[in-house]
């Protein structure tokens, strides 16, 4: 591809809308992760003891166990969710912006 062709790409209102919705989502995501995982840490500095007591009466399974078993699966859904909404609503606006610049460059 030409460096034109770029510039075209560039210029498409399209493709400031993909930018725009791919940061905020992306932003958005990585709030959500470094709020819970900072979250976690500053239990763990401030409160450990709360994080140590048992989940049910008897019990083997810590509070801090479950919550980090709850995060690792939690931050896996995260990626999942990014992974789905790049492969179709990302990935379908740039494809259109590729066939309009491809037009144009005709």
């Amino acid at each position: 591809m030409s460096s034109a062709m770029y510039e075209r790409m560039r210029a498409n209102p399209k493709f400031q809308e993909l930018v725009a919705r791919r940061g905020r989502f992306a932003w958005t995501l990585a709030a959500i992760v470094l709020t819970m995982f900072y979250g976690f840490v500053m239990v763990v500095a401030f409160n450990p003891t709360s994080l140590g007591r048992p989940v049910a009466e008897g019990s083997m399974l810590t509070v801090g166990v479950a919550v980090e078993l709850f995060m690792f699966i939690f931050f896996w859904v995260l990626t999942a969710v990014y992974v789905r909404r790049a492969n179709t609503e990302f990935d379908a606006l740039t494809q259109e912006i590729v066939k309009e610049a491809w037009k144009e460059n005709k």
